[in-house]
């Protein structure tokens, strides 16, 4: 059975490991969000892409999700020192993928091809795409600061600033990227995995043709919301700032017509929720790597049931 994912966030990421552990390789393709990319100490830094990359290689950071296990900061030690700002926390060992990033960008290497570099090194076998080649901006509307650079809203501000919306620079004239819409159109099933809907599976679903893509295919999602509140991320906060209740249901409902299958947490059952379309109850929390491995298998068999 071939799946194609769509993800972003260490939610997404550890969903993604699951499906690698039960897929074989030649079956499984993740999408990943590329609008929270963003140039740091002139390096282009793929934040969404480096999370799944260093999850589904087994060097992720246990504790946090994100950047590289056993990390160091030396370098950032050093930026300090000098006055420079540290909001960002870049690990000597990130940096090094950041380095060979941008080196690869500057000789006219796309996104792409060099996360099938950097895949191949890590012992990837999956295929890992970035949605685009081209720059898309996510930005994110607030009510005191304005318009913010999404890392901005997330890192530096703590996700503390109050959302009005979303948009995504660029996203009209971008082009997904190579076996992206191939992946999704040759898929026996779509997976969304538990990422925030807003800023992580929207900037993908925006790309021209993606939705298209999608119409013929039974798509399943997996909520990022246990009981209305997220393990990781602001988009339990983000769906009460826009005035829409923080629920399982709402997230559904956001996706809408495109989902053929829904899941979500047996924290929900008790608010007694009624869908249109096939939905599985299960327990969605991925603590350990068994976890994940435990819901790919749930995505597996609800997708094979449709």
């Amino acid at each position: 059975m071939k799946i194609t994912a769509l993800a972003g966030g260490v939610g997404g990421a550890k969903l993604a490991d699951g499906l690698a552990q039960l897929l074989p390789a030649e079956d499984l393709t993740v999408i990943v969000n590329t609008g929270d990319d963003f140039e740091h100490f002139g390096l282009h830094v793929s934040p969404d892409l480096d999370t799944v990359c260093y999850t589904l290689a087994g060097s992720a950071n246990p504790d946090t999700g994100w950047g590289r296990s056993g990390e160091s900061f030396t370098v950032l030690q050093e930026l300090s020192t000098l006055g420079q700002e540290t909001w960002f926390r870049l690990g000597d060992q990130d940096l090094a993928t950041h380095i060979y990033r941008n080196k690869r960008l500057k000789e006219g290497a796309p996104l792409s091809l060099i996360t099938r570099e950097l895949c191949a090194f890590w012992e990837i076998r999956p295929t890992i795409l970035p949605m685009t080649d081209q720059p898309v901006q996510t930005k994110v509307i607030t009510d005191v600061f304005g318009i913010l650079d999404f890392q901005d809203y997330f890192v530096r501000h703590h996700c503390e600033p109050v959302v009005r919306g979303f948009r995504f620079d660029g996203v009209e004239t971008a082009v997904p990227a190579p076996g992206v819409l191939e992946a999704l159109e040759s898929a026996d099933a779509v997976v969304f995995c538990p990422s925030n809907p807003w800023v992580s599976i929207d900037p993908i679903l925006s790309l021209p043709g993606v939705r298209g893509a999608l119409g013929n295919q039974s798509v399943v999602a997996v909520s990022p919301l246990i009981d209305g509140k997220t393990v990781k991320g602001p988009a339990a906060k983000m769906f009460i700032e826009l005035g829409i209740p923080a629920t399982a249901l709402s997230v559904a409902e956001h996706y809408g017509s495109l989902l053929a299958a829904f899941i979500l947490d047996d924290a929900d059952r008790k608010r007694g929720y009624t869908f249109p379309i096939p939905v599985l109850w299960t327990n969605t929390l991925m603590k350990t790597s068994a976890d994940r491995r435990r819901l790919a298998q749930d995505v597996l068999n609800l997708i094979r049931s449709l």
